[in-house]
C-alpha cells in the first residue's frame, strides 16, 4: 500500500498495522510470519502481549500454521497477507479493507500507524554455488554461521537458505545495526562463497 506522500509499506508494516488494531480490540491471540519477516516485527507483536511462528516462505506455509495454531492473522513481508476471520485464503481487498479499519478507528494515517514499527536494516546477498551443493553438511559453513550468530547475539538474526528457483544460496541478515548487518553479511557470504568454490 501506499500513502498520501507516495511513501510504500511492506506487508511487515500492514501486518502491525493490522496487528496492533487487532490487539486493542482484545482479539489478537497470534501472528504467523515467515523465516524472512523482519525481527522487529516478532520483537514488537511479542510486545502487544501475543505469540509470534515462523513458518517456511509460502503462504501455504503460512495458513497450515496459522490453523495449527488457532490463530486468525499471518503473512509474508511481500505482502500475502491472511486474515481467516475474514476470508480462507490471502485476499488483496480483505487485507486492504483490515488496514482502512484501523486507519479510520484509529484517527491517524496509514504513515503514522505504520511508523510505530522500526524495521531492521537486513542484507541479503545471494551466493552462487552448484546445485548438488550441500551447504547444510559443510562444516565450514557450519562455524561461519556459528561465529556470525555469536557476533549478533541478541541484536540480530541471520538465515541460510537455498534458493527454490536458481542456484544461489541466499544469505539474509538482519539486525539493529546497519553497519554491523552489513559486516556480518559480507563476511559469511564470502565463506560460504569459500566453502562452496
Amino acid at each position: 500500500m501506499a500513502d498520501a506522500s507516495g511513501a510504500t509499506y511492506d506487508g511487515d508494516q500492514l501486518l502491525y498495522v493490522i496487528a496492533c488494531r487487532r490487539a486493542q480490540d482484545g482479539r489478537l491471540r497470534g501472528v504467523v510470519g515467515t523465516l524472512m519477516t523482519n525481527l522487529a516485527f516478532e520483537r514488537a507483536v511479542g510486545a502487544l502481549g501475543a505469540g509470534f511462528a515462523r513458518a517456511k516462505v509460502g503462504d501455504r506455509y503460512v495458513l497450515e500454521l496459522m490453523q495449527e495454531r488457532g490463530w486468525d492473522l499471518g503473512g509474508e513481508n511481500s505482502g500475502h497477507i491472511i486474515c481467516l476471520d475474514k476470508h480462507t485464503t490471502g485476499d488483496a481487498i480483505v487485507s486492504a479493507l483490515q488496514v482502512l479499519e484501523a486507519v479510520r478507528r484509529d484517527g491517524r494515517s496509514l504513515a503514522e500507524l505504520a511508523g510505530r514499527l522500526r524495521l531492521y536494516p537486513q542484507k541479503l546477498i545471494n551466493v552462487p554455488v552448484a546445485r548438488e551443493f550441500d551447504w547444510q553438511a559443510d562444516a565450514a559453513i557450519g562455524r561461519a554461521r556459528a561465529e556470525a550468530e555469536g557476533r549478533l547475539g541478541e541484536r540480530g538474526r541471520l538465515l541460510l537458505r537455498a534458493s527454490g528457483t536458481e542456484p544461489v544460496l541466499r544469505v539474509m541478515v538482519e539486525g539493529e545495526d546497519e553497519a554491523e548487518v552489513a559486516a556480518v553479511a559480507a563476511e559469511l557470504a564470502a565463506r560460504v562463497e569459500q566453502a562452496a568454490a
